[in-house]
């Protein structure tokens, strides 16, 4: 790519701790956006990955995906590194620019890519398989004109100093709860120590005015965009496999004003 092109879509990565709805808002996210005619690539970062089954892919064919992460054939060949040997040389920049469209799941237009867990083999250790889905990102936020929204783990350090400052938008979603909050401090932290421009905030699961009066106190630093109430349709949803556009149209349209509230703030031209 030439370097004075920059990627036209949203780059979009959603943080927060397991099971404050990311990986839901995520998927409506991405729905939203290619109901609106944007390509979408919704991307699985998070190692208890489930965003393939909150687009509603069934759980047979969500299991059929296959995490780029085991590619190692393919890893290792592009890496250059020698399988049998543990310490061995390799590549930190392989090709990758055909991996999106070679490695995923096409549910009703959207693609769906799954990075998968790396074993690091211990702290600081930069394996074959880590810098191949570092590069791979580096390429989709960097590289790529489609909307891509990343669904993260808790932390955004995984992305890297420069990919995690290319990112147009990290979206930090709370619920009511002291280890959400806790959570969502460290993550803020660590966007400042990335340096990350753009970090706004979405609330979920809000039964009162009281816990929102609570979050904004304690998380004042950050413009939060959207206050999501609890909703029971989402929950039996869930259980039953169905992606939130089938349960919810509620949710969906307070969804769709937090993605116009999105592309505001972060879309200039």
């Amino acid at each position: 790519m030439d370097s004075g092109k920059r990627a036209k879509g949203l780059k979009i990565a959603v943080a927060g701790k397991g099971g404050v709805g990311k990986t839901t808002l995520a998927a409506a996210l991405a729905k939203i956006c290619h109901d609106q005619g944007r390509p979408v690539i919704a991307v699985d970062v998070d190692s208890d990955a489930n965003l393939a089954s909150a687009v509603g892919l069934s759980a047979t064919k969500a299991a059929k995906i296959t995490p780029i992460s085991q590619l190692k054939g393919l890893i290792f060949d592009r890496t250059g590194a020698d399988p049998n040997v543990r310490s061995s040389f390799f590549s930190l920049n392989p090709k990758v620019d055909d991996i999106p469209d070679r490695y995923y799941a096409d549910v009703d237009g959207i693609k769906i890519m799954e990075m998968g867990t790396v074993d690091y083999g211990g702290s600081g250790c930069i394996c074959p398989e880590s810098a191949f889905i570092r590069r791979l990102i580096q390429h989709l936020v960097l590289e790529r004109d489609e909307v891509v929204i990343m669904d993260m783990e808790a932390g955004v350090e995984h992305l890297g100093r420069a990919t995690a400052q290319s990112v147009d938008l990290l979206l930090v979603v709370v619920e009511p709860g002291l280890r959400s909050l806790q959570t969502a401090k460290s993550i803020l932290k660590l966007a400042v120590d990335l340096e990350l421009v753009k970090i706004l905030g979405v609330a979920n699961k809000m039964q009162n005015s009281s816990q929102r009066k609570v979050i904004a106190r304690q998380l004042s630093e950050l413009n939060i965009i959207g206050w999501l109430p609890e909703d029971a349709q989402l929950r039996q949803a869930d259980l039953e496999g169905k992606p939130p556009w089938e349960a919810s149209s509620k949710y969906m349209a307070q969804v769709k004003s937090v993605w116009e509230e999105i592309k505001r703030q972060c879309l200039t031209t």
